[in-house]
């Protein structure tokens, strides 16, 4: 039985592909983002693949007053961490593909 020699460089070429894609996802896991609102009084961390590692919250900002600023300030941290790590993410799994070469847009599938 012949081989298909374009069947054995596309079969190399996805296992390259493959390796390449878990590759950056393993470094996402290890990679970490961060992002800081009002002036540094929250400040959260997440790692690349999105998991929140760390949410600081400066106990000046606390009053039990005004309940509602601290949820603002927690919630435009940790949507801008998640924004930052969406970020790494299409950067590296762009970077891991062929496709990312030829400035083709992969979807959110990671």
């Amino acid at each position: 039985m012949l081989n298909n020699p374009l069947q054995k460089l596309i079969e190399s070429q996805l296992g390259a592909i493959q390796a390449n894609l878990q590759k950056a996802l393993q470094e996402l896991e290890l990679a970490v983002v961060e992002s800081s609102v009002g002036g540094g009084v929250v400040r959260c961390k997440m790692t690349g693949s999105g998991q929140l590692l760390e949410l600081h919250i400066d106990p000046s900002v606390v009053n039990p007053d005004d309940v509602e600023l601290l949820a603002d300030l927690v919630t435009s941290a940790v949507r801008d961490c998640q924004a930052r790590a969406a970020e790494l993410r299409r950067q590296e799994i762009m970077g891991a593909t062929p496709l990312g070469a030829l400035g083709v847009e992969l979807p959110d599938i990671f």
